[in-house]
Formats: structure tokens, sequence, C-alpha cells
């Protein structure tokens, strides 16, 4: 490659590179949104503007901070409760334990990875088994949360059916 197309290449590149660059606008409650300006003739580079994913907002929850074991009964159909009791571990694994209660059938256990969503409104259990669907909980408090259904709405059964962060061990 000579150096004049050496040069070519470099401006292709910095085109291309200007052309992804997204210029923020300000807005001001008088007279609304300021206008881009836009050049009179777009360059190749131009004609397809790159896009650009929207950046994630971080969860606002501090994972390692919130981790830690929570318990309590949850309401069941057709038993008198479902005994609750779950890890969320620092590495961000968890372990689910689950008795029904008056039932001789052995306790259930669920273990997968944990994250934080909605800007650490809820949490999100993924199962290593992926026979298991993904739990969603609401974060009521740092050390309250509560169930939610698969698509995210609260139950509707009136009942409280939290779990609660236990006291930590000395």
């Amino acid at each position: 490659m000579n150096r004049k197309q050496h040069q070519t290449a470099a401006c292709l590149v910095a085109l291309l590179v200007l052309a992804g660059c997204k210029r923020e606008t300000a807005a001001s409650p008088d007279v609304g949104p300021v206008a881009e300006t836009q050049p009179a003739a777009a360059t190749p580079a131009e004609v397809a503007p790159a896009t650009e994913p929207a950046p994630e907002a971080g969860p606002a929850l501090d994972t390692k901070a919130f981790a830690g074991n929570f318990s309590g009964t949850l309401p069941c159909a057709d038993c008198p409760g479902i005994d609750s009791t779950l890890e969320l571990h620092t590495d961000g694994t968890f372990m689910l334990m689950e008795s029904h209660q008056e039932r001789k059938v052995d306790p259930g256990m669920l273990e997968g990875t944990w994250t934080a969503e909605e800007n650490g409104s809820r949490i999100r259990l993924d199962p290593n088994s992926k026979s298991e669907q993904d739990r969603l909980y609401a974060v009521t408090s740092h050390d309250q949360i509560t169930p939610l259904g698969s698509d995210g709405t609260p139950a509707a059964s009136g009942v409280d059916s939290s779990l609660r962060r236990d006291a930590p061990k000395p």
C-alpha cells in the first residue's frame, strides 16, 4: 500500500468513527429541544450511520451487600404453606430449599445464579436446571423480598408471601 492509499484509508476510518459518534442535545423548557445540524451532503461513510446499543443502567443494588439468607412460609394451593429458605451468595450463586407443609415428600432444592434487575428493584434466580423456570422476586427492602409471577407481577393472593432476611449468625 503506497502512502496516498494509506492516507485515504486513514481518512475513511476517521470518517467512520466520526459518523458513529452521537452528539448530545440539550433541551430548554422555554424553547424546546435543540435540533442537531446535519452537513449539506453526506459522504459515503455517513450514509449508513452506526447504531449503538443503549447503555444499560447498572443495578442500584449492591449484590455483595444484599447477599444473605431469606426465609418464610409462602402460600400453597394444596397444602398449608411452603417453608422456603433462599441463600443468596456473594459470588452470584443461590440455593433455594422448599418444603411443603404436611406432605411426606423430600424437600426440594434448587441451585443456580442470581442477578439484580430493574435498577435493583427485583432479583432473578436462574436455575442450573433448564427444566426449571427463572424465578423473580421484588426487593421490597434490604431485609425483605417478595415472589413475583413469571411475568414480573405480584401475586394477587392478598396473603403476605414475603421472605425476610435471617438474623446474622454470631
